[in-house]
């Protein structure tokens, strides 16, 4: 028997990237998740394990929140995958400035959707 079609990591972790971590709208952010994400998602932070969409859109509104209304997060290259498991490395920092963290997604994604989320940050430079 033939395998699942695989996703398309590169729009799935794309659109993470643009419609829930650099969404500041919370309603635009909650449709968002509700397309994206399964119904019980587990996002996994180098600090933190949050569960659910809600709780993922309140740590993604806190950090835009945070960082100011310049801050965003760019994609460095498409999202890879197979087999059900994406990455997509990161940067962030203000629009027009110096980038601040970089990083790295890798989904889970389960029926076309992410149902896990690890957010891997690399140690900073120099």
């Amino acid at each position: 028997m033939p395998d699942a079609a695989e996703p398309d990591y590169d729009h799935l972790l794309r659109a993470n990237l643009d419609r829930v971590f650099n969404q500041r709208d919370g309603d635009a952010r909650a449709a968002a998740l509700a397309e994206l994400y399964v119904d019980q998602p587990v996002m996994y932070e180098p600090e933190a394990i949050v569960e659910g969409r809600a709780a993922i859109s309140a740590i993604a509104g806190a950090l835009l929140d945070r960082f100011g209304p310049d801050f965003v997060f760019t994609p460095d290259g498409p999202a890879v995958g197979h087999h059900g498991l994406g990455t997509l490395h990161w940067h962030a920092g203000p629009k027009d400035g110096p980038v601040a963290v970089t990083g790295a997604d890798v989904a889970q994604i389960t029926d076309g959707r992410i149902a896990r989320l690890w957010v891997l940050l690399n140690p900073p430079a120099g």
